[in-house]
């Protein structure tokens, strides 16, 4: 879980991030991945980091895998503002960044498996969001009928996943919103 202490009244089974390694006093994690998902977190102490992390100027992309083969309409709908639902109300998301990939990306396979052939083709999406509305690329993929079977965050402004392995941390020293800053 992306977050550093249980704020829930029942503890679950789930390690907490603040229990996998050491980190300083004060660091906060940057945004957060559900349960569900994978991929980049960033971590931080300085509060002024994480609102610039946060606000519209800064691209998370995400490497999606979705329940059907994604149609050139439905990247459209992605690309141009999706309605999703959003706290009993409708919000549409902002216009963003959605292409197929093709190839899919090579992750290694989820220990938990969601899936198998006999169910039909899956096929995986490219989504750059400026917003972060809960479960929003989620929420979007499903809103165009193709549900998230498997969700990577892969990118935060400049920063990448590259190679980095599952639970590994990296230290950056500047955070920058684009290649020219």
């Amino acid at each position: 879980m992306s977050q550093f202490i249980n704020n829930q009244s029942i503890r679950r089974k789930k390690k907490l991030l603040g229990e996998l390694s050491e980190f300083p006093e004060g660091i906060m994690a940057i945004g957060r991945l559900d349960e569900h998902s994978e991929g980049l977190l960033l971590l931080t102490t300085d509060g002024k980091v994480s609102e610039q992390v946060r606000s519209k100027k800064v691209e998370k992309e995400y490497y999606v895998q979705l329940d059907g083969n994604i149609t050139p309409e439905a990247i459209k709908r992605i690309q141009e503002g999706t309605e999703i639902g959003l706290r009993n109300r409708k919000y549409t998301t902002l216009p963003c960044k959605a292409h197929k990939l093709d190839p899919p990306p090579n992750f290694k396979p989820r220990t938990k498996k969601i899936r198998d052939d006999r169910h039909g083709p899956t096929s995986w999406m490219s989504i750059t969001i400026t917003e972060g509305k809960f479960r929003q690329v989620r929420k979007m993929t499903a809103a165009v009928g193709f549900p998230t079977l498997r969700l990577f965050r892969i990118r935060i402004g400049t920063i990448t996943l590259d190679n980095l392995e599952a639970g590994g941390v990296i230290e950056v020293d500047q955070f920058r919103i684009s290649e020219g800053d």
